[in-house]
């Protein structure tokens, strides 16, 4: 594992290259080792006498004070190479520690160096252990409420795994599609049932691949809310959501799978789950087929509210993005959570009929 990784500090600078090599850039191994190379001359004059040495002229090196640090930026690089999947690993790095500082900057909370290294830290060490996704933007949104929740640096580590276990899925990506694009789509088909004038209207703006509303779906409307009002909206959705069978389901897979396969026939108590499951068992939702999560009708329950508006004055997908850009962080949480609830009763209707 890297050694800066719970030291208190983190990067926002490639540390290697593609090929493995470690980056000598002053600057990178300041922030890696501030004690040992605090103090060092610009890249440029690094850069030059490292050219000296690469040519073997030791004899111009040997009275330039750059050249002996040289010898300091380079004893990194006597190590064995590095395999592949460390060498993906240390390549995403810097990109978390670019997304760390601008993650909720605006709290005092983040004012405080230790607490940006736990973000980054918890990050960075969930890159790793996650061989699939890795490490995506948006997940420093998703991770940022469990560091200022909980003190301990392990249990917000935990807590964030679990949740990426239900949400990872987005993050996944192929050669031909997002994660996410799949919850694009069943938006569409909402939006499609509950309000096809506005559904029309978009498709004929081209934005009929819902692409407006990725970063919602993404972070679970993290931007969309103020930070209390988004942990309101985490508490009402997942409690509107409640199955008892979910913790088993994302704690080890094939067990739930074995024992939904040996409880079939049995009725499940309507009573153990939410309000939005409840209404997913009355109408018969099929055991088989995955509910829809109730992100996507709380996202069509925003669109509902601004079809007026989307329709009178949308000329473009740019118009889609500002119009629904101006709701940030002037939803009611509470108001959103009952019009997706409705959303979802009436979606649950029309879509029975043939």
């Amino acid at each position: 594992m890297f050694p800066i990784v719970g030291s208190g500090r983190f990067v926002t600078a490639p540390i290697i290259t593609e090929d493995g090599q470690p980056v000598q850039d002053p600057i990178v191994l300041s922030q890696i080792n501030p004690e040992k190379y605090s103090g060092l001359p610009p890249k440029s004059e690094v850069d030059a006498a490292n050219g000296k040495l690469t040519n073997g002229n030791t004899e111009a090196c040997s009275t330039s004070s750059s050249c002996e640090v040289l010898e300091r930026v380079k004893e990194p690089t006597n190590r064995a190479t590095v395999d592949k999947k460390e060498i993906q690993w240390k390549l995403t790095l810097h990109q978390i520690g670019l997304d760390v500082v601008r993650t909720d900057r605006t709290l005092v909370f983040y004012e405080k160096q230790e607490n940006l290294s736990k973000l980054w830290d918890i990050l960075a060490v969930y890159a790793w252990i996650d061989k699939d996704v890795g490490y995506c933007q948006g997940m420093s949104d998703l991770c940022s409420p469990m560091i200022i929740l909980l003190n301990d640096e392990a249990d917000a580590f935990w807590c964030f795994e679990r949740l990426m276990r239900r949400l990872r899925g987005n993050f996944r990506c192929t050669e031909r599609s997002v994660g996410v694009e799949a919850q694009l789509h069943n938006l569409a088909a909402i939006t499609q049932i509950i309000d096809p004038k506005l559904h029309q209207h978009l498709e004929t703006l081209g934005g009929g691949d819902y692409l407006f509303a990725f970063r919602m779906l993404m972070v679970l409307f993290r931007r969309e809310f103020s930070f209390c009002d988004s942990l309101y909206l985490w508490e009402m959705m997942w409690a509107l959501e409640y199955d008892p069978d979910l913790f088993s389901l994302y704690e080890d897979p094939e067990a739930a799978n074995e024992k939904a396969e040996g409880s079939k026939g049995k009725v499940k108590s309507i009573r153990q789950c939410g309000k939005f499951e409840r209404e997913n068992m009355r109408n018969g939702a099929k055991s088989s087929e995955a509910p829809l999560p109730i992100s996507l009708f709380l996202v069509a329950s925003v669109l509902k509210d601004k079809s007026s508006k989307l329709l009178q004055e949308a000329r473009g997908l740019d118009d889609v993005v500002k119009i629904l850009n101006d709701v940030t962080g002037n939803i009611d949480a509470k108001k959103a959570c009952s019009g997706a609830m409705k959303i979802h009763k009436k979606y649950l209707r029309k879509a029975k009929k043939p």
